[in-house]
């Protein structure tokens, strides 16, 4: 294939309009698809159908089969196949369906995917994307619920991202696709349905960095995902107590933007990270961590961890009982010792 493109190119923007997460995720890469002939996307149920949450609906139609197809049931065949694909100029995204459906293709993901850089020296890259819905919330049983997120971020040479709202989404994906290595996107579930008003195309903060969501002076609340809402609605309850949190949307996982996550901690002086993951070896375990490190003089109080609990995940009549909330954010906080 030939390239007709390789900057981030889009069709005229258009008039704003109510656009959900999952709309975005499609419009990004019906424009990725349309800028580049060397971006192809396939997946388990991704053509006809349209994936199971609608994310490839139409594109089938659009580009036809060589550009995307349905693969069979194989998901290290799936990422094998494209890491084929990316060492001769192609740019695949693939689709692992749900979360725990990514396991299979664990050992080509660790040893080949990425360590392909590193391996040759820099020589060769893989300019493919590992597209993972994640999460709960949506009534899922326990492997269609996971939050897989530490386990990427614990292997150097992968990008991880998540985004929390369809600006996000779109500009996110357009970028991870258009990188030269490979990227880790992770798409909360939850908030596929998430509506926000957009033009097309949008282009937030670059993937890697972390952003302020909402202003505050007494707290750092980091979440990332479908816990950003979570974080948003406690600093809103909070609001009516008198106390100011501010909201940080870390986006980039691996690597994390401690500069913005630092700026905010030195201002608030106290941070709590929320999860839906289990707490041990979860993801807010290296959060709490660098975010001591590097601001220890600056903390009136442990760095907390609001996050699931150390058990599979639930039935989906308990999954309720088991996300993090805004009360049990706002009763985490209340755990510390406040001056008056």
């Amino acid at each position: 294939m030939t390239a007709t493109t390789t900057e981030h190119e889009t069709p005229a923007a258009s008039a704003p309009t109510q656009l959900t997460m999952a709309g975005a995720l499609n419009a990004a890469l019906r424009d990725a698809m349309a800028a580049d002939d060397r971006v192809v996307v396939y997946g388990e149920d991704v053509g006809p159908l349209g994936g199971v949450f609608r994310v490839t609906d139409g594109l089938q139609a659009q580009f036809g089969e060589d550009r995307i197809w349905d693969s069979p049931l194989a998901e290290s065949g799936i990422v094998g196949t494209a890491i084929g694909m990316a060492m001769y100029g192609m740019r695949p995204v693939v689709e692992m369906q749900f979360d725990a459906f990514s396991y299979p293709a664990f050992e080509q993901m660790v040893s080949h995917v990425a360590k392909m850089r590193n391996r040759t020296k820099g020589r060769m890259t893989l300019p493919m994307v590992v597209r993972i819905p994640c999460a709960g919330a949506i009534g899922g049983v326990e492997h269609h619920s996971d939050s897989s997120e530490a386990y990427w971020t614990a292997t150097p040479g992968l990008t991880v991202v998540m985004p929390s709202n369809p600006a996000d989404a779109y500009s996110m994906l357009r970028e991870a696709i258009e990188s030269d290595d490979p990227v880790v996107f992770m798409e909360p579930k939850s908030r596929y349905w998430s509506k926000a008003p957009l033009t097309l195309p949008v282009t937030t903060a670059p993937m890697d960095r972390a952003i302020v969501v909402r202003e505050g002076t007494d707290v750092t609340l980091l979440g990332y995902g479908p816990t950003v809402r979570t974080a948003l609605e406690a600093a809103d309850a909070a609001e009516a107590e008198g106390l100011s949190i501010e909201v940080v949307d870390l986006r980039s996982l691996s690597p994390f933007d401690d500069e913005t996550v630092g700026v905010s901690v030195r201002k608030t002086s106290r941070a709590a990270v929320i999860h839906e993951a289990a707490q041990f070896g979860g993801y807010g375990a290296e959060v709490a961590a660098r975010v001591t490190e590097r601001n220890f003089h600056h903390l009136a109080a442990p760095v907390l961890r609001i996050t699931g609990f150390d058990i599979p995940y639930p039935s989906p009549k308990l999954e309720e009982h088991y996300l993090p909330t805004p009360d049990r954010v706002l009763a985490a906080l209340d755990s510390w010792e406040w001056d008056d």
